[in-house]
This record gives C-alpha cells, sequence and structure tokens, in this order.
C-alpha cells in the first residue's frame, strides 16, 4: 500500500461531502426526475429502436439519478439525522414511483422487445443482450402487462413497500440508539476486555456520566455477552438486544415493528399474486439460481439434517463444560460466555487476546498486499477527498499506472450509524454517451470498535474476516471489465451469486501465507506467532454445526414466511417457532423478538432470499479449491 497521494481530478469524479446539503441534493434528484421524464417522452416520439438512439440514452438518464439519489442513500444510513431521513423518504417515495412508471410503460417495453427482435440484437455485445433480457424480464415483474387498475394497484403496494422497509430501519436504529445502560461500579464489569471498559468508559463521558455506559452498538454489546462474568448484566443486555424494535422492549412502543413487518409480507404477497405467482417467493426467484422454493427448502433442509447431531454433540459439550462452572441449566445469554471459555481451554486461544495481533491498518495494508497480487492492483489513499466523517479514508485503485476504481472505508461505530457491515454502490462502470468512462466507486462499512486512548483500533478474528468479506463484494463491483452499468459489478448478478466473491476472499484470512501479512503485535510489531496460528486453524471449525444451524434458522425462516404467508394474528412468530423446532439447539425465550430487527429481510434486499449466504458458500469453497496450491 503506497503512502496517501493527491490525484487532482479525483474530487471531480466523486461526490463532494464536504459541502454537501441535503437540500440541494433533494433538488438536484428533483430535477434530474422531470428531465428524465421530459427525455423518456422524447425518445418514444422518436419511435427510436437501437442499443444506441435508446438503451444508452436511457442509461444515461438512470446513471445521472443514481449518481445524486447515491449519497443520500448512504449518508442516511451513516449519518442519519431528522433532515436527511425526511429528505431520503421523501426521494425515496419518488424513486420508487418513477421505477415502477418505467416498469409498467408499455411503449418503452414494445420499443425495448423491438430492439431484442431485431437483426442488431445478435450482433451487441454480451454485455449488451444481458441488459436487455434483463430489462424485458423486470417489465413483467413490475406489472407492464397487467390491466390499468392492477398496475395502479401494484404501483402502489411498490411505493408503500418502500416507506415501510425505511421505517423498520429507522425504527430498529432509533431503539439501538435510545437504549443505554448506567454503570458505576467497575466490579459489575468484571471480565470485560481493556477496550470494551474505555469503550464504556468513553460512551459515559458522551452522556456526561461517571462510570460507565453500556449500549447496544456490537463493539460494546458483544464483549459483555462473551466475557461479561455477572450473569444478571448479560442476561439484561441480551434481552433489550433481541427486543429490539417490538412491544416487549424497554423503549418506546412506538417504534415497535410488529405491525410493519406483517405489512410488509401481506403487500408482497398481494404484489406476487397480481403477477400470478403462488407467492412472493416464487416471483423473488425468478431472478435468482435456484428457480424455486422447493429447491431452496431442499437445499436447506438437507443442510439442516446434515448439521444437527452435530450441532447436538456441540451442544451437549457446551453444557457439561457449563455445568462445571456451576450453571446448571445453559441459557441463550450463557451461550458465547461459555464458548469463549470453552475455546480457551481445548485450543488455549482467546478471541480477545488475539486482536493484540490484528491491528486494523495492518489488516488493511495485508489485504491490500495479497489483493495486489491476486488481481494485479496497487491501493493508494487519497489525502484530497471530501468525507462525511473524519474517521473515514479514501483509496483509488490502480492496474498499469492508471486508476481504475474508488473506494471508501468507513469502519468504526458511532451513534446514528446503521450497525452491521456492507457494501453499496457509489458509482458504477459505464462508458458515457460522451464515451468517457465512469469509474466506479463503492461505499465499504463495519461498525468495528474505534480506537479509544493510547489504544489502536484491534481487530476480533471474525471483524478480520468481516473486512474481507465486504472487501470481496467491493473488488466484484470495482474490478468488473464492463461498461453496460446495467450489468456491471455486483449489478444483475443474481441474488444467491452476489456472495460468492465476498466468502471467496473470506477463505484466505485462514492461509498460513496470508496471517503474516495481516498481523503484527500492535506493541512488538511481531506477527502471529507459529502456534497462535495453529490453534486458530485447529479452531477454525469449532462449534461449526453450531453456526450452521443458526443460518439455517435464517434461511427457512425467510423462506418459509415468504412462500406460504398467511393473512392470521402470530404468523411470523407461529413460523419462527416452527422453524426453531427443527433448527434450534436450545430454546429460545417466549419474550425472543428477533424478527423484529432482521433487517436483511424486512428492509434489505434479502427477502426470500437469506439461503444465498449458504448457496453462494458452496459455490465460493469450489472457486478457492482452485487456489488450493496457495495454501
Amino acid at each position: 500500500m503506497s503512502n496517501s497521494i493527491n490525484i487532482p481530478y479525483a474530487h471531480e469524479l466523486l461526490p463532494n461531502f464536504k459541502k454537501f446539503e441535503p437540500e440541494y441534493a433533494k433538488s438536484e434528484f428533483d430535477k434530474i426526475l422531470t428531465a428524465n421524464r421530459l427525455e423518456l417522452e422524447k425518445l418514444l416520439k422518436s419511435n427510436t429502436t437501437s442499443w444506441d438512439s435508446l438503451l444508452k440514452p436511457l442509461q444515461e438518464m438512470e446513471n445521472k439519478l443514481e449518481n445524486v439519489f447515491s449519497p443520500i442513500r448512504h449518508l442516511n444510513s451513516v449519518m442519519n439525522n431528522d433532515k436527511l431521513r425526511k429528505i431520503y423518504n421523501d426521494c425515496l417515495i419518488k424513486l420508487t414511483e418513477y421505477t415502477t412508471e418505467l416498469g409498467q410503460n408499455t411503449r418503452l417495453f414494445k420499443a425495448i422487445n423491438q430492439v431484442k427482435k431485431s437483426r442488431q440484437f445478435s450482433k451487441l455485445s454480451l454485455a449488451q443482450q444481458k441488459a436487455i433480457d434483463n430489462a424485458l424480464r423486470d417489465f413483467k415483474l413490475s406489472g407492464v402487462a397487467l390491466p390499468k387498475l392492477k398496475k395502479k394497484r401494484f404501483k402502489k403496494i411498490s411505493s408503500t413497500l418502500s416507506t415501510l422497509g425505511s421505517q423498520f430501519s429507522e425504527n430498529v436504529l432509533d431503539v439501538t440508539n435510545a437504549w443505554h445502560l448506567h454503570i458505576n461500579k467497575k466490579s459489575k464489569l468484571k471480565g470485560l476486555p481493556p477496550h470494551a471498559l474505555e469503550l464504556g468508559k468513553k460512551a459515559a463521558e458522551d452522556k456526561n456520566l461517571k462510570g460507565y455506559v453500556l449500549n447496544l452498538e456490537f463493539p460494546l454489546w458483544q464483549p459483555v455477552m462473551q466475557y461479561a462474568e455477572d450473569r444478571k448484566l448479560r442476561q439484561k443486555m441480551y434481552k433489550a438486544y433481541v427486543t429490539r424494535a417490538s412491544d416487549l422492549g424497554p423503549h418506546s412502543k412506538k417504534h415497535d415493528n410488529s405491525k410493519v413487518m406483517h405489512k410488509i409480507l401481506k403487500l408482497k404477497q398481494e404484489q406476487a399474486e397480481l403477477l400470478g405467482f403462488k407467492s412472493y417467493a416464487g416471483m423473488s426467484l425468478t431472478t435468482k439460481m435456484a428457480k424455486n422454493p422447493d429447491k431452496v427448502l431442499e437445499f436447506l433442509t438437507g443442510l439442516l439434517n446434515k448439521s444437527k447431531d452435530q450441532g447436538l454433540a456441540e451442544l451437549q459439550e457446551l453444557k457439561e463444560f457449563a455445568r462445571s462452572h456451576g450453571v446448571k441449566t445453559l441459557k441463550p445469554w450463557d451461550v458465547a460466555f461459555f464458548s469463549e471459555k470453552l475455546k480457551l481451554k481445548k485450543f488455549n486461544i482467546s478471541s480477545e487476546k488475539l486482536r493484540d495481533w490484528f491491528l486494523t491498518d495492518k489488516v488493511i495494508s495485508g489485504m491490500f498486499e495479497l489483493c495486489a497480487n491476486l488481481f494485479s492492483v496497487e491501493f493508494v489513499e487519497l489525502d484530497n477527498i471530501s468525507t462525511w466523517h473524519k474517521d473515514v479514508r479514501v483509496y483509488a485503485i490502480k492496474r498499469s499506472q492508471n486508476v481504475i476504481a474508488f473506494f471508501y472505508l468507513d469502519l468504526y461505530a458511532r451513534a446514528n450509524k446503521r450497525g452491521g457491515a456492507w457494501m453499496d454502490e457509489c458509482r458504477n462502470r459505464l462508458r458515457l454517451d460522451n464515451n468517457e468512462l465512469q469509474l466506479p466507486a463503492a461505499y465499504l462499512t463495519c461498525n468495528f470498535s474505534p480506537p479509544v486512548k493510547n489504544r489502536p483500533s484491534l481487530l476480533s478474528f471474525e471483524e478480520v474476516t468481516t473486512l474481507f468479506h465486504e472487501f470481496g463484494h467491493g473488488l466484484q463491483h470495482m474490478l468488473t471489465k464492463i461498461e453496460v452499468s446495467a450489468v456491471s459489478g455486483i449489478n444483475g448478478v443474481e441474488w444467491d451469486a452476489v456472495e460468492l466473491p465476498s466468502q471467496f476472499l473470506e477463505n484466505f484470512c485462514w492461509q498460513p501465507e496470508v496471517i503474516p501479512m495481516i498481523s503484527a503485535h500492535y506493541k512488538t510489531g511481531k506477527p502471529l506467532p507459529a502456534p497462535k496460528l495453529k490453534a486458530l486453524i485447529k479452531a477454525k471449525n469449532f462449534q461449526s454445526a453450531t453456526a450452521i444451524l443458526r443460518q439455517l434458522e435464517f434461511g427457512l425462516f425467510d423462506i418459509k414466511l415468504h412462500m406460504s404467508f398467511k393473512n392470521q394474528d402470530n404468523f411470523i412468530e407461529n413460523t419462527l417457532a416452527e422453524v426453531r423446532a427443527d433448527t434450534a439447539l436450545l430454546p429460545a425465550p417466549k419474550w425472543n423478538r428477533f424478527a423484529n430487527s432482521f433487517s436483511h429481510i424486512f428492509a434489505g434486499g434479502y427477502a426470500a432470499g437469506y439461503y444465498s449466504y449458504k448457496w453462494a458458500e458452496v459455490l465460493s469453497a469450489d472457486a478457492f479449491s482452485l487456489f488450493e496450491t496457495f495454501a
């Protein structure tokens, strides 16, 4: 990784966050919407039916709109506030209305269909052909063939679903931000590692309180569950977390997602039926590799049958270990705590002590070094790009001395930032109408522990793999050579294949050749010692069946919700209980409301597609086998 440099023209290719004004962005968004509608009408009146005269201008119109909406969408996730939230929601409603209008435009559908049927179609590039095929498929999924009244209803449902999805996310964020636990005595926090204590102390200072403040952000919540000796404290934190945005949470009931979830499922089912599908799952899977819900069920059930016995054996081992430490009945808030202690006993390895070798900057530089070798690229940090927060870094990717992409790294948790980790598009790679090439750019977002006092940011090994995972998504987006935006990067990729590059890159974290690249003790600079590396690799499959069963719970719950929806009270709770009866090793408390914060399926792109994590894991394992000689 090179030292930071100044690329004079880079700021012209990326959003100017330093001067970003939400009201101005909204105004620009509205102008582009109006201009696009006028341009579309002009195109349709001209009766043009070729790639250059029809599809290319349409691509340009979509790109202009995406480029102004992208920073609004992103800032709403990472720097959320009331003003930005209102503007984002207003733009989202208008965008949904506009895209549904396009998808239901019969004249546009016929014009693009003519391009498909013309002699020139076979002479188009594979990317252009794929973009046209996908567009025609999506017209049908937008209700282009519906009669007028049903089109109107479909459009109304699409708009409402956008609003509900945003409301779901806001409720989860608001209750996560609102809840905290003030603790005066350090003795109550016995077992917590130093970095968590420092975070707790800083959280208290931010609220002008003495002592410590615990909250539901992952860098504080997770250490409590994993290390806090106080069992009642773990239970309190666990309950606050799994009742977020529900009727039972220790927060305002106005943020309860129960009705929101039911409305989302009901409207998705109605939308699917309007298009002639039995279920939303059937509709969703028309664009995925697994073409029907039964195929997904067969896949997930097969994994369940192969994993259940091993999972039960792992649970029994954990119960016996907990019993030897005085806990007769293992509860969900005990699992992470005793699992960590058991792993230490079996493999002489501590997740917390491992952090000392995974300095964030070292992991990043090592990841860059690996990817430079794999993909013949160079990563350079830029020092002339405006960002939304002081902790955000910006990089360019170069190949053969030419810049080919950009990305932002926003790694640390903070208030008003959505939890989790994700990659999002800032710019898509495409050849513009003036023949200039728009370079791809990505947002890479995580929620790791920030530096505290004299201690730098250090990653758990799970966070190391998370960073590699998101960077895998980013590389697919940024290293594309396609110049048609509809199918460049991750666009146009089946959702159950989109996790392949991310999980593929994770595999390298475990390789003996890679560990020295990404590890260096933050005090001595020495890489992870050979005995600890061996222990880390030996512990790789520790409780692996338990982890698989947890993912299968999510995947089965998701697919069953969307393939068997019934407009009945408690449908969601009953479905989850049914799935848990097959997958859960330890009974969840009746007050567990996990579904109310399951943003992947209610506010993300994973509805009827959560199975993709396991599906793509199989694909990524096959892909990585080609690199086994590297290991």
